[in-house]
């Protein structure tokens, strides 16, 4: 029989073994645990089916209809555990640890291989989550204009030994109105705070973490409540770079992207740029004069930015000014501020 672990036990558990969310593959994209493998025991279909019968009929000829769907796939389950097999030992968990997570324990363990489930199943890990957020760390927020090259400052300072959490690369999405570009499909929300929770959890609090100065919503991915407070509590470090510098590298980013890519994205801002504005940027892509739209649009991100800069009490900004776009030198400056 399986033995039932705690969520802490089997996330520490999970460092050295595979985890099976024996969840329909719905359940599994609407989000899980960070790394596991989804080996369902239903078909989404199935598990409508079962769940109707239940509702309609009771357990026991749910339970019936459930065996006659899993009895022919048994022997695929345990080749499937053979492929992913690395210790000979699985972690297994469906929604709240009960009959899926035993049942394919139970399958696997008659082949051979050992089994651990979750108690409580992937509802405790949403819990563990969900609380993970208040828990107080060092926060440090990198600060700039649209165009000072804040991620790649940040893979610096991570590179010189600074913790941090890369927010946008969670969200696949940079943050403003160009930020889909060349990124793939948002995570759901439910996902993207696992993995959130996941990063947070590797972070030292007694150490700076640095993150990039965000809007709560980074496209359709939301900032948990309590990490955000936390982020707007902390100190601002703010990297400051002259325009032209600014451009030029907005350019080298998003110039790569096509025309008809940029001009939607200056459509998503048109009602902060206005009718006129707006028709100047999309005429300057057009042309290729991909400078001049990117310096239309810098008007509203820059008026955005210095608004939200003032409402920070002063002492908890601290400004740097550079004259150029080097990554190495400002991460080794800013990292020193006091």
């Amino acid at each position: 029989m399986a033995t039932a672990v705690n969520i802490n036990e089997f996330l520490s558990l999970a460092q050295s073994h595979p985890v099976i969310d024996v969840r329909t593959p719905d359940e599994f994209n609407q989000g899980h645990i960070v790394g596991a493998l989804n080996l369902p025991l239903f078909t989404n279909e199935e598990r409508k089916i079962i769940g109707t019968i239940y509702k309609q009929k009771g357990k026991q000829p749910a339970v019936l209809e459930a065996l006659g769907m899993v009895g022919p796939k048994l022997q695929d389950y345990v080749k499937q555990g053979i492929l992913l097999n690395r210790t000979n030992t699985f972690l297994v968990h469906c929604w709240r640890g009960g009959m899926r997570s035993s049942s394919m324990a139970w399958f696997l363990e008659t082949y051979g291989f050992k089994c651990i489930v979750l108690k409580g199943g992937y509802k405790t890990y949403r819990k563990k989550v969900l609380d993970s957020f208040s828990e107080q760390k060092n926060i440090v927020v990198l600060g700039g204009r649209t165009g000072s090259g804040k991620t790649i400052i940040l893979n610096e300072l991570q590179r010189q030994g600074e913790q941090i959490i890369d927010l946008e690369n969670l969200a696949h999405h940079k943050g403003s109105s160009f930020g889909s570009l060349g990124e793939v499909a948002q995570r759901s929300q439910e996902q993207f705070e696992n993995e959130l929770s996941f990063q947070l959890s590797k972070i030292n609090a007694e150490r700076k973490c640095w993150v990039e100065n965000e809007s709560r919503k980074i496209g359709r991915n939301i900032l948990p409540e309590g990490f955000w407070n936390q982020m707007q509590e902390a100190m601002v470090v703010s990297v400051s770079l002259p325009k032209e510098i600014r451009l030029d590298y907005l350019v080298t980013e998003y110039g790569v992207f096509t025309k008809p890519e940029l001009t939607d994205a200056a459509n998503r801002i048109a009602k902060r740029l206005g009718g006129v504005q707006t028709k100047r940027a999309i005429e300057a892509i057009e042309l290729g004069d991909f400078k001049t739209a990117f310096d239309i649009c810098l008007f509203y991100y820059d008026k955005t930015y210095g608004f939200g800069e003032e409402r920070r009490p002063k002492e908890k900004l601290r400004i740097y000014e550079f004259s150029e776009l080097n990554a190495e030198h400002i991460a080794a400056t800013i990292k020193q501020y006091k």
